[in-house]
């Protein structure tokens, strides 16, 4: 999932407009076509693969300035071992932390392939200067992270200087070194989903590994139509550049039935391809529990209760 910035635009085309002749989208479609797909169901053969698919692409996130080493190592047992009661349960794929807790989260996942993603770039606002952004992305690749979750500046995005944003996504992603850059584009604060289109492209092009939608700090958060339209572009990216982009949407998925409407979405967008963990992402806190209880459900007609199962 390597990448680099991508300065391969239309000949004599500037930045802006490749991004502004991108085509239009039609938000009415776009809500329209997302509304059948959420609406469609799963037969119950399929419904144990695509619980044990979503809890395999989560990432378990605690993001508070509560957040204390011991709740960081409480979450990663979790993710490691989500039903203590049933060892065939997935291991979730990352757990999504601060960068002062990055070695804390590298030491208790070490060895089991559950990756560590550490927010970055002065997370959520993104408002401070470049210097200080690169710095925050090296000290949570030095403390361990293996992904990086960079925010963008939507100022920036939203004043049209789109050449500013490109600039220090490519910085970050160089800063990176050898872990894995989500660029989030806090779809919530972009307006349209004309803007969210430009963002996600310019988000690629720059090296985005992963375009995630949000933060899980701003109303909304993940929504399926702003999905639809990110996963429209990593589609259309891949066509045109022959490189394939991760998608995460994160904040506000909290059942099983929503998760598996955005499993539905990827499957029916961007193709089967996208069906797994490495190139699609939950970013949740609380999503699990729910993926535990349907699971259990399944297997012994009957729900635990969410008691059973521990809070993150």
């Amino acid at each position: 999932m390597s990448a680099t910035a991508d300065t391969h635009l239309v000949a004599g085309t500037s930045l802006r407009e490749f991004l502004h002749g991108l085509p239009g989208v039609d938000q009415v479609g776009a809500e329209a076509r997302a509304a059948m797909l959420a609406s469609r169901s799963i037969k119950t053969t399929a419904k144990q693969w695509a619980l044990d698919l979503a809890i395999s692409m989560i990432d378990l996130t605690t993001l508070e300035g509560q957040d204390t080493p011991g709740k960081v190592r409480a979450l990663c047992a979790k993710a490691k071992r989500p039903d203590p009661a049933d060892p065939t349960a997935p291991q979730v794929a990352a757990v999504c932390i601060y960068p002062d807790l990055a070695h804390v989260a590298a030491a208790e996942v070490k060895g089991t392939g559950i990756h560590v993603a550490s927010v970055a770039t002065s997370f959520p606002s993104g408002r401070t200067s470049l210097e200080v952004k690169l710095a925050d992305v090296q000290y949570a690749v030095s403390a361990g992270a293996d992904e990086v979750d960079m925010v963008i500046d939507r100022g920036a995005f939203l004043a049209g200087d789109y050449q500013l944003v490109f600039d220090e996504i490519a910085a970050v992603k160089q800063s990176c070194g050898v872990a894995h850059l989500k660029v989030i584009l806090e779809t919530g604060e972009l307006v349209t989903l004309d803007n969210v289109r430009r963002a996600s492209w310019l988000a690629m092009l720059a090296g985005a590994d992963f375009i995630k939608t949000s933060t899980g700090k701003v109303s909304p958060a993940a929504t399926l139509p702003v999905t639809l339209v990110m996963l429209e572009a990593v589609r259309d990216f891949r066509a045109t550049h022959g490189r394939q982009v991760g998608v995460k949407p994160a904040g506000g998925i909290r059942t099983a039935k929503d998760a598996i409407r955005y499993l539905v979405l990827v499957n029916e967008t961007a193709g089967e391809d996208w069906l797994d963990p490495d190139w699609f992402r939950i970013g949740a806190s609380s999503l699990l529990n729910d993926l535990l209880m349907q699971r259990t459900k399944l297997a012994t007609g009957r729900y635990s209760g969410p008691d059973y199962f521990t809070l993150d």
